[in-house]
């Protein structure tokens, strides 16, 4: 899979403000930030990111992903830290 058909996924079947999908072949890395973030634990995000992936995952079209999940003030706040 390609990091740009990542990123579209997430962003239309999510709504985000923004999402960052970095990674090669199966292995992914992904920023996303969202004010549905807000007073969700960090499992919930999680799993609400893995939700529009999963048949990908399943078929290890996707086999390993990390997922960094923010509200945009915490975005605001974490992004140099994630070099952006």
């Amino acid at each position: 899979m390609e990091t740009s058909e990542i990123k579209a996924m997430l962003m239309e079947a999510l709504k985000l403000d923004e999402v960052h999908v970095s990674g090669d072949g199966s292995h992914f890395q992904v920023i996303a930030v969202s004010d549905q973030f807000a007073g969700m634990s960090r499992v919930k995000k999680q799993q609400t990111i893995y939700e529009p992936l999963m048949e990908y995952i399943s078929d290890n079209r996707i086999h390993a992903l990390s997922i960094k999940a923010y509200t945009p003030k915490e975005w605001q706040r974490d992004r140099k830290l994630n070099g952006f």
